[in-house]
């Protein structure tokens, strides 16, 4: 293998050593965000369980109708 070819392949890897990287960088930070938005809708279930709970006020029309 000549040097040219060697030098070419440690770049390569190099770049994808850094994509990787990256990559996992914006992996890790979805995953935070995917969290964050299990929470937010376990909270919104909650709420809305606690306000099917609570008796509704009794439908009336308006004076109008």
């Amino acid at each position: 293998m000549s040097i040219d070819r060697i030098t070419a392949l440690e770049e390569t890897v190099a770049h994808q050593g850094k994509t990787i990287d990256e990559l996992s960088d914006q992996l890790t930070e979805q995953w935070k965000i995917i969290d964050r938005m299990k929470r937010a809708l376990e909270s919104l279930g909650e709420r809305l369980e606690s306000m099917a709970l609570v008796d509704a006020p009794a439908v009336t029309k308006p004076p109008h109708y």
